[in-house]
């Protein structure tokens, strides 16, 4: 499970901190709930974020894994809320969509996105944490950058563009030179 903190200035984005928690070693599930709830409670502690947005499940063909999915973002959110931190949840799609202006983007293209938007050059060592970080700037995104609305033709059906550059065209403020 990722996570990764983001600290927003009136001109700046920058990541404070990121990694992953690392389950594996935990061999029951309810001691990996105690661990997420534990790491989250103490990362929440010591950042004080404002909100915690987190990455919605996705509906896959395991239901025992959408079960196991569900209970440790609930765990998480829990954790959060315990200590004064508000949550909101995004769909997969969605953070990929606003933070790369597609919604079918790869971990990888997240992640060079994530360090153009935050300035800097490490490589990811778990791309698990490049989902929270995205998580985080979708919902800076959401909440400053408004996206116009395209006015439908009458009688026929608007053309639809996607790719960059319609991204560049959507979001000139998001570009550096």
């Amino acid at each position: 499970m990722g996570y990764g903190i983001v600290s927003v200035g009136k001109s700046n984005l920058s990541l404070v901190e990121m990694g992953v928690l690392h389950l594996s070693k935990y061999k029951d599930h309810s001691e990996r709930l105690h661990y997420i709830f534990e790491r989250v409670s103490a990362l929440v502690q010591t950042h004080r974020p404002v909100i915690a947005a987190l990455e919605a499940p996705f509906f896959g063909k395991n239901v025992q894994s959408m079960l196991k999915l569900g209970r440790a973002q609930g765990v998480a959110m829990a954790a959060a809320m315990a200590h004064g931190c508000s949550t909101i949840e995004y769909a997969p799609r969605r953070i990929k969509q606003v933070v790369t202006g597609n919604g079918n983007a790869s971990k990888e293209q997240v992640w060079k996105m994530l360090q153009h938007q935050l300035g800097f050059s490490e490589d990811p060592q778990f791309l698990d944490a490049t989902d929270a970080v995205a998580a985080a700037l979708c919902y800076h995104f959401d909440r400053t950058v408004s996206t116009p609305a395209v006015p439908k033709k009458s009688g026929s059906r608007a053309k639809k563009s996607s790719g960059w550059d319609a991204f560049i065209n959507a979001h000139p403020d998001r570009i550096s030179q």
